[in-house]
């Protein structure tokens, strides 16, 4: 059975990239526009890994994070924050939200699988 990994970004056109990658390399994919969607989606289905933004409207990707952490379902959901910003705080304050790992856009699709596949058991 695939993995599914959800995609939590305020832009269609990324959303659209990463998910091709994602589902060419065999992963289920669920999207959403921001954090507040990325929660609704969060229904109690298994999801395997999450990648997020971090500035999106309506709820910004740390306090998505911090959210989806309080949810004993996905509270060891590993998080992928896929961003523009490479600040040294930005990257703390990923990591004490729950991130996992911190890719920085624009990225190429290899190097996102890689980072997935080393989050996601077989």
């Amino acid at each position: 059975m695939a993995k599914t990994i959800l995609i939590v970004d305020d832009s269609a056109s990324l959303r659209q990239v990463v998910s091709i990658a994602l589902r060419g390399a065999g992963y289920e994919v669920i999207e959403a526009c921001d954090g507040k969607d990325g929660l609704t989606k969060l229904n109690g289905q298994k999801i395997h890994l999450i990648i997020s933004d971090v500035n999106m409207p309506n709820m910004d990707g740390f306090t998505f994070v911090k959210n989806v952490k309080q949810q004993p379902s996905y509270k060891f959901t590993p998080i992928i924050m896929l961003t523009t910003e490479a600040g040294e705080d930005k990257k703390a304050n990923g990591q004490a939200a729950g991130a996992k790992a911190w890719m920085i856009k624009p990225f190429q699709p290899s190097q996102m699988l890689a980072a997935v596949s080393k989050l996601i058991m077989p």
